[in-house]
């Protein structure tokens, strides 16, 4: 079968240094065939699924290029603190508390805008598709998964920037947008969205109302699909990976152990998601890869331990597509 007769979705779920893993089974599924269509990512995935769907539209795409891209990425950057959070242990503790962050995030942000500028893409107008089997709203490459916490709802960015905000999503920065799905609460600054009526919203990870929202790109007028959507996740199975979703709370526990506060996070980020994947007909669809060994997270990681985590990444989707059967699948699910 040509590689463009292989065409599918992709959802990418949230996972912070993690995400290292989501590189590898997206590699796999390019590397066997499949042409992206359209991606869906949270936090982490939007990183990804931002790369992956400008390289698309550029019809640069490869396996190859995807790792060289997201394997560039020095996550040790990411620890850009501001001002107040320079101070020694007080400092992290206080913006925890104030809930402004305690690292900026401008690196991470940065970085998504100068990788998409070099495949000609900065608003979301470049990443604008012709498909009239599409709601006009959700003609583009990509969309990730933002919660808007001062109208206390689930943003899908572009696709809401003009019902929500009154803004043209064509103008509006892909970057920009994938920098407030990854606004990990506490950890990294929020991110503000003004309306066009003047009104301010406050834009945290979207993994607070949906860490991999793998229904997000699904059809929902009754008509059989046109293609696979895949799913590829890095999040543990709770309980047992709990002390790795966030480790970088140990930074409060010379003021007391923070169990409350880490549990609280770690189901706010994780628990909808883990109940939605053991349903048969998302497990069915998804890459699951085993991240155990990395925190949430670990800025530090390694250079060895980034291409271990590629390499179960890449692993994983390996042994996904071996047993995957897309005419099985919609007899027993569509």
């Amino acid at each position: 079968m040509p590689r463009t007769a292989k065409r599918a979705d992709l959802v990418l779920s949230g996972g912070g240094v993690k995400g290292v893993g989501l590189v590898g089974g997206v590699v796999a599924l390019l590397d066997a065939g499949y042409t992206p269509q359209r991606v869906s990512g949270t936090s982490a995935g939007s990183i990804v699924g931002a790369v992956v769907a400008a390289a698309a539209q550029a019809g640069e795409l490869s396996g190859a290029q995807v790792k060289d891209l997201a394997l560039q990425l020095d996550y040790r950057k990411f620890t850009d603190p501001g001002t107040l959070e320079r101070v020694p242990l007080l400092g992290p503790s206080l913006a925890l508390l104030r809930g402004s962050g305690i690292y900026r995030g401008d690196y991470a942000r940065d970085w998504v805008r100068d990788q998409l500028a070099s495949l000609g893409v900065t608003t979301f107008g470049d990443l604008a598709i012709d498909d009239p089997e599409l709601p006009p709203e959700q003609r583009y490459r990509l969309v990730v998964t933002v919660s808007d916490v001062t109208t206390g709802q689930l943003i899908r960015l572009p696709w809401d920037y003009r019902r929500v905000y009154g803004l043209d999503p064509d103008e509006q920065s892909v970057a920009a947008a994938v920098r407030a799905s990854m606004s990990i609460p506490f950890f990294f600054r929020p991110v503000t969205l003004t309306s066009a009526a003047g009104l301010t919203s406050t834009l945290m990870d979207g993994g607070l109302l949906s860490n991999f929202p793998i229904d997000s790109l699904d059809r929902h007028d009754g008509k059989r699909p046109r293609w696979p959507s895949f799913g590829v996740t890095v999040m543990p199975n709770l309980p047992q990976g709990n002390d790795r979703v966030i480790p970088a709370l140990d930074r409060l526990r010379p003021f007391g152990p923070p169990h409350v506060l880490e549990d609280v996070i770690t189901t706010v980020l994780v628990g909808r998601d883990q109940a939605y994947l053991n349903q048969p007909w998302v497990s069915a669809r998804t890459i699951r890869v085993d991240s155990t060994d990395v925190g949430f997270l670990d800025f530090d990681i390694s250079d060895a331990d980034v291409e271990a985590l590629y390499g179960k990444g890449y692993s994983a989707g390996l042994e996904f597509l071996a047993a995957w059967d897309w005419a099985d699948y919609l007899r027993r699910f569509r």
